[in-house]
């Protein structure tokens, strides 16, 4: 009787998932050697749910490891992941002078049941919690969670809507939390994490008991692979089984949905940076490959999603995936800094697409 084996679990994704992503340092090595690794992360992160159209609920950065709530509204988590961590690494290692992986295992990701309160509740407050629980910050003897920096919570949660990265879903965060987006419902969110801080100690703050008669293949936000009611753990089993079959199928390629939207949309930014730009079909053909134009618009493609290099350098007529990373890698170290023309053009298409 044959057997069907795995040596890696199916990674279930379908539009509007919410999970619980953790990932740790190779050999539980330091990710952030320094504030400057963090601001860089948290860029290639605003990147990532750039090019995705993820919702970051929730974060926090330690010194070897990150966690994230992350709401996926296509389905594409793998795809983003790849690129998130991959982005990274490339950053990280060229800034220290090192090669090699900097992640260890496969990156966990435990899928939530996110609309409901009590679930996205729990984990937000987990992640939240965290640098209380690495004794980071010192609630009994007056500290706060506000004075960890690398958090959603001083880093989105206590700032006025404007100040916030746009990735963040913030709003909707204080609201599944009663909480008004005022300064006072802002400092209401953070006194009411320090209380629970304050009331379940150092070693417990953040973590939720399941009770023993509950369906024990629930994540306890750690472990397991779900952290949601038996219903929607049963739903997942549906969608799992069907992803299953689907890789059983040599005609199945990764990241189906993800790549679809990633044409889709890619084919939209190139239709109306044309229009805004007056760019014609004509132009592309005749007009040199490191025209200001066309850079710019290659700069959003690569910055909004998952297209190519060579499908940009064809689409845009810039001779090749060579030349586009080149034009884009001196527009991004403002080679173009004094070049009234290209802030012109940065300025209409951020008009359109921001």
């Amino acid at each position: 009787m044959g057997r069907f084996c795995m040596a890696r679990s199916v990674r279930i994704e379908f539009p509007g998932a919410y999970y619980h992503v953790m990932a740790r340092g190779n050999r539980r090595q330091r990710i952030f050697r320094d504030d400057a690794d963090r601001r860089g992360f948290l860029r290639v992160l605003g990147e990532a749910c750039e090019r995705t159209g993820w919702w970051v609920h929730a974060w926090v950065l330690m010194g070897n490891h990150y966690h994230l709530l992350a709401e996926t509204p296509e389905g594409n988590l793998v795809e983003g992941m790849k690129w998130l961590q991959n982005t990274y690494t490339r950053r990280f290692n060229c800034r220290h002078g090192l090669w090699g992986r900097l992640f260890g295992d496969r990156y966990k990701s435990v899928l939530v049941e996110g609309a409901q309160p009590y679930y996205y509740e729990t984990l937000m407050d987990y992640i939240h919690l965290n640098p209380v629980r690495a004794g980071l910050v010192d609630v009994a003897g007056g500290g706060s969670v506000l004075d960890y920096l690398w958090s959603s919570v001083a880093g989105a949660y206590a700032l006025m809507p404007g100040k916030r990265p746009p990735w963040v879903a913030a709003a909707r965060g204080l609201e599944m939390l009663g909480c008004a987006d005022t300064a006072a419902g802002r400092r209401k969110f953070v006194e009411r994490l320090d209380r629970r801080a304050l009331a379940e100690g150092p070693r417990g703050a953040g973590t939720a008991e399941v009770d023993a008669e509950m369906d024990r293949r629930r994540s306890h936000l750690r472990r397991g692979w779900y952290w949601g009611s038996q219903a929607f753990g049963e739903m997942l089993l549906g969608v799992s089984r069907k992803a299953v079959r689907e890789r059983g199928n040599a005609s199945y390629r990764s990241g189906p949905l993800a790549k679809a939207h990633d044409m889709a949309e890619a084919q939209r930014i190139v239709e109306e940076g044309k229009r805004a730009l007056g760019l014609g079909d004509a132009e592309l053909e005749t007009t040199r490959g490191n025209d200001p134009r066309k850079v710019a618009l290659a700069d959003v493609l690569l910055r909004r999603t998952g297209v190519g290099q060579r499908w940009i350098a064809e689409r845009l007529g810039m001779k090749s995936a060579a030349n586009v990373s080149q034009a884009v890698r001196r527009l991004r170290l403002r080679e173009f800094a004094g070049n009234d023309e290209i802030h012109a053009i940065r300025d209409i298409l951020s008009d359109v697409f921001d």
